[in-house]
């Protein structure tokens, strides 16, 4: 067992879906040797107070990795995974050119280097129609929406503009009572260098506003691929600090590409 209290261990915060410092969605990232207590996991992400720290240990077949929030264990994340992947080349955990592959409670998957990206291989969630909750569009502050649809995870909501998802700025409180993981908002985006732009609130998770999420482009990715008659897009996730996300569909898996840059290292003494 791990002995927390009488080792150093090195932990690294990361900024996945950009390359520039202080953007994109920041994720804390430890290589362990040995499992460490569920409870110690938790304790560690609630200090860091990120929207996911993840915790790796090797395995036979790449690493097992798992996600929490401050508030949470989670099923999926994927700027965590991007962000555990770029770790595991920076530090030499992997050489450069090996596969770095994640046992996860949403099974296997993993991330190569495509040049100075990171090409990570999920499942498609596809959000299929549902009705909205009674909350759920009263707390975003929209009026209507173009498609109202849910996945395993989340809801998801077309609105008519670009404009209206930088504009949204719900009543968290009220979004917290819907019993759902989170709500992905998007709209066609209105220029041409992306093909979608999108916001996600995850309040009920312990989490706001998810600045870049991953996992909820697996469900972006078909809505709009089957939309937009394409299989290979570039989205926009328009947060605060904002990040970029390349998308490729393939049958029943979705490819998500991401960038990423180190911003901070550090030991855990406790």
């Amino acid at each position: 067992m791990l002995t927390c209290k009488v080792m150093a261990i090195r932990i690294v915060q990361v900024d996945a879906f950009t390359l520039r410092p202080f953007a994109g969605n920041p994720a804390a990232v430890c290589v362990l040797r040995e499992a460490p207590p569920e409870q110690w996991m938790r304790d560690v992400a609630r200090e860091m107070n990120l929207s996911e720290t993840a915790f790796l240990i090797a395995c036979d077949d790449g690493y097992n990795l798992r996600w929490f929030t401050p508030a949470v264990e989670v099923d999926l994340c994927g700027h965590a995974t991007l962000a555990s992947a770029h770790v595991l080349w920076q530090d030499g955990h992997l050489p450069e050119g090996r596969q770095a592959r994640f046992q996860t409670r949403s099974g296997l998957l993993t991330a190569d280097r495509r040049g100075e990206w990171i090409e990570m291989d999920f499942p498609a969630k596809i959000a299929v129609p549902a009705d909205a909750p009674a909350d759920l569009l009263p707390a975003l502050g929209v009026a209507g929406a173009k498609f109202v649809g849910k996945n395993a995870f989340d809801y998801l909501v077309e609105v008519d503009s670009e404009a209206t998802v930088r504009a949204l700025s719900p009543d968290h409180s009220t979004l917290r009572k819907v019993p759902v993981r989170g709500v992905i908002v998007t709209a066609r985006s209105s220029s041409a260098e992306f093909d979608f732009v999108s916001r996600f609130f995850a309040p009920g998770a312990g989490v706001d506003e998810d600045p870049v999420t991953g996992s909820a482009h697996t469900a972006l990715g078909p809505y709009w691929a089957g939309i937009l008659g394409k299989s290979e897009l570039t989205a926009f996730q328009a947060s605060p600090r904002g990040g970029v996300v390349k998308v490729r569909v393939q049958g029943d898996r979705v490819l998500l590409g991401g960038q990423a840059v180190t911003v901070m290292t550090g030991d855990l003494v406790g």
